[in-house]
């Protein structure tokens, strides 16, 4: 064996057994969400010990994800640490230098459309994805937690129980991680379904919980995300032989307050400008068809601009 493959041998297997290490705490947090980094933070000020796992690289779920306007009733019922990471975006575009595309003096107390400040604690509701995943890495740093990033749960074999209570669990990678306690901060609930936790695709009716809005709730609009007009569903508009067009369903709706297992969309965020230098230029994809985009396309056509009063995401 030549001495470079016996070198390159040893490494690749001092890091297997690294990867096979032991990881405890009190509270082992899976997840790189909000909720997850808020969590950690929780554990850590109530003097316990805390590890989070992430599958993620980047922290923050989607308010870091692009997701920068909050959607609030009354903000008075937001407190506690969610509070303080609002705080502290208000901080953030409190200084001066951190406005780059807008003037602070014209904009940073209005919140670029809504109130920055509200009563003695100073907040700011609408921000740039890279000022939320700052806010929490400064919590990571500031109280010190441990975490392991792009380390993703051993779905098939990784979470050992006992009597219904999560042991440990161990990523793909290898890593395994005890505690007396165990959070799923994910979207996913991958943790909780793998460790045997029953739940629930799709909607429930109404009756299960005797709630009002769950389940079908067509005709329904409680926001303004819709349009008014009729949009022609079919390839060759309202002609019903030419077929309908891509992710267009041709299934019944089913009456209001009826269950099904459909599940929730998924979408980008994304933070757009209205300065040149500001801007990124968007590429054409692989494989990029025109039609999958169609039916967005002749919304567009018919009048709907309600994307664009959205007015964040471009100050720095």
């Amino acid at each position: 064996m030549k001495w470079e493959s016996l070198i390159g041998f040893t490494l690749l297997t001092l890091l297997s057994c690294g990867n096979s290490e032991t990881y405890k705490a009190d509270v082992i947090i899976y997840g790189g969400t909000s909720a997850a980094v808020t969590a950690a933070v929780e554990v850590i000020q109530s003097g316990k010990t805390a590890i989070l796992v992430s599958p993620d690289i980047h922290i923050g779920g989607l308010s870091s994800g692009g997701l920068g306007f909050t959607d609030t009733g009354n903000k008075a019922t937001i407190g506690g640490l969610s509070r303080e990471f609002y705080h502290r975006v208000w901080l953030h575009y409190n200084d001066t230098t951190s406005w780059k595309w807008e003037k602070h003096d014209e904009y940073g107390n209005k919140g670029q459309g809504t109130p920055a400040m509200d009563g003695a604690n100073r907040t700011m509701w609408i921000f740039e994805p890279h000022v939320a995943e700052k806010v929490f890495e400064d919590f990571i740093n500031e109280y010190k937690i441990p975490i392991y990033r792009d380390e993703w749960l051993n779905r098939e074999t990784g979470v050992v129980t006992n009597n219904g209570k999560i042991i440990s669990i161990t990523t793909i990678s290898g890593k395994t991680f005890k505690g007396k306690m165990f959070i799923d901060a994910t979207y996913e609930g991958d943790l909780m379904a793998s460790a045997g936790v029953t739940y629930t695709v799709g909607r429930e009716a109404c009756s299960k919980y005797n709630e009002q809005w769950n389940g079908v709730q067509a005709g329904v609009y409680h926001h303004k995300h819709y349009f008014k007009s009729d949009i022609s569903p079919y390839v060759i508009p309202n002609d019903p032989n030419s077929g309908l067009l891509p992710y267009v369903s041709s299934e019944p709706i089913q009456i209001n307050c009826s269950g099904d297992d459909k599940i929730q969309a998924y979408c980008f965020r994304l933070c757009m400008s209205n300065h040149p230098e500001n801007r990124v230029p968007f590429e054409k994809p692989e494989n990029y068809d025109s039609k999958n985009y169609e039916l967005l396309a002749r919304v567009f056509e018919a009048g709907w601009d309600e994307w664009f009063e959205k007015k964040a995401c471009c100050i720095s």
